[in-house]
């Protein structure tokens, strides 16, 4: 039996998308080259330390004094180690593939939950995107955006977004039929229904998938070195491949103090407003 020519059909695929649409590849690598240097410029503008006054508050304001204790002393051990701008440049990279994977991910969420056939079509895709090995994604990356910080936050973004589609769709599925029921006695619009009625009772369920996508946004932004993404991840793959096992641990415990405060931030938001509520 022949082989089937999947490679070659790829191939072909790429290629006439790199020409149909490379008015569009443009215009996408502009927005996310200016977003991530707003960024960036945005967190390299203050000195270090009062950078790190800053969020040590927020950290106060959403987690109290042992997350505010921790990220003081977190920023403070990556400033004295030498990787800051390394710092902020991923950190730049991580908010905007996950403001992307938002955008785009909590509409599709919702279309997934009101619509059975694009659930159908959706759930699906979404199983190819989280199953298939995260390197792969670097490829047609790479092909529609040659290399740089903009093929990192794409891969990133399609790395990422599945967990937000996910919950999304789950947390509205998961109000009650009842309350729906209500809202509509009451004579409210889908609109209506939908902002104060599904999404406030959906909000714990949708921040735990947009906490996910954060999380898998900076694994992959740090896989990203690979194809020019700068920032802490560049300094993990030169450790790696130069053998250089003090400065890729120095370079790996900031992903980690990162991942860590990017991680308790985004779970005690929704803590916070339920306090105050």
């Amino acid at each position: 039996m022949p082989k089937i020519p999947l490679a070659s059909w790829v191939d072909s695929l790429v290629d006439w998308m790199g020409d149909v649409f490379s008015g569009f590849f443009d215009a996408i690598s502009f927005i996310i080259e200016n977003v991530v240097q707003l960024f960036t410029d945005l967190f390299m503008l203050p000195h270090p330390y009062l950078f790190i006054v800053i969020l040590a508050i927020i950290a106060y304001l959403l987690g109290r004094l042992p997350l505010t204790l921790f990220t003081a002393i977190g920023f403070l051990l990556i400033d004295n180690l030498g990787y800051w701008s390394q710092t902020m440049s991923t950190l730049s990279l991580v908010i905007t593939a996950a403001l992307i994977s938002v955008i785009l991910g909590v509409p599709l969420g919702i279309w997934a939950a009101y619509s059975k056939s694009a659930s159908r079509v959706i759930i699906p895709v979404l199983d190819f995107m989280q199953t298939m090995p995260a390197f792969v994604y670097l490829l047609p990356a790479v092909t529609f955006f040659s290399l740089g910080v903009v093929p990192g936050v794409i891969a990133s973004v399609i790395f990422a977004i599945p967990p937000t589609i996910r919950l999304t769709r789950l947390g509205i599925m998961q109000v009650s039929g009842e309350l729906t029921e209500a809202a509509d006695a009451f004579g409210s619009t889908s609109g209506q229904k939908l902002f104060k009625v599904q999404l406030p009772l959906a909000m714990p369920t949708l921040m735990a998938g947009i906490n996910q996508t954060i999380m898998l946004s900076l694994s992959m932004v740090v896989i990203a070195s690979m194809i020019g993404a700068q920032g802490i991840g560049a300094e993990v793959y030169r450790a790696v491949t130069q053998l250089q096992i003090g400065k890729g641990f120095e370079a790996g415990l900031a992903v980690v103090i990162l991942a860590i405060v990017l991680d308790r931030f985004t779970q005690n938001i929704f803590k916070s407003k339920k306090r105050g509520a």
